[in-house]
């Protein structure tokens, strides 16, 4: 079930182009902000359902949660663009090495971006939440970002 779950989510996340803020016409724009909002529920229904939290260990998670995903949503966002970027890129033809490099250097900027993230919440995480409740809420949030990466990186060509 949970299995299908972070499909599910994950599917939804990456047709939304993780979090990137819509560009089109305002009724557009209106429907991917609902659709983005879909998601984020959906995503910590899927968290609520597998951690199962007692009433004061969700009092003190929700907020930890909801900061990290705040803050998840910059990396996506950064990610999107550096993704755009290398697509401007890459269909002009070969990628200069200058342009390679800047690329490379913006992602690998953003890994650390997500690990130090991680890390971080991770700690903050465990301060509120009994260590395996806190381990179970990194492996789901692991196992989203596995799914999304990979199907970006099965989207993505390699440079030229």
């Amino acid at each position: 079930m949970m299995k299908m779950m972070i499909r599910l989510v994950m599917a939804s996340m990456i047709a939304v182009g993780l979090s990137a803020p819509a560009t089109a016409q305002s009724n557009a724009t209106t429907n991917m902000e609902i659709l983005r909002d879909k998601i984020k529920a959906d995503k910590k229904l899927l968290v609520a359902g597998n951690l199962q939290l007692t009433d004061a260990e969700g009092k003190a998670f929700w907020p930890v949660y909801d900061a990290y995903q705040k803050d998840l949503q910059q990396i996506n966002q950064r990610l999107t663009a550096a993704i755009v970027a290398y697509a401007d890129a890459y269909n002009k033809g070969p990628v200069a090495n200058e342009t390679a490099k800047k690329l490379l250097d913006e992602a690998l900027s953003i890994d650390d971006a997500e690990a130090k993230l991680k890390t971080s919440t991770a700690a903050k995480v465990m301060a509120v939440l009994p260590a395996t409740k806190a381990a179970r809420y990194i492996q789901i949030e692991n196992k989203i970002r596995a799914v999304v990466r990979y199907e970006l990186a099965a989207g993505i060509p390699l440079v030229q």
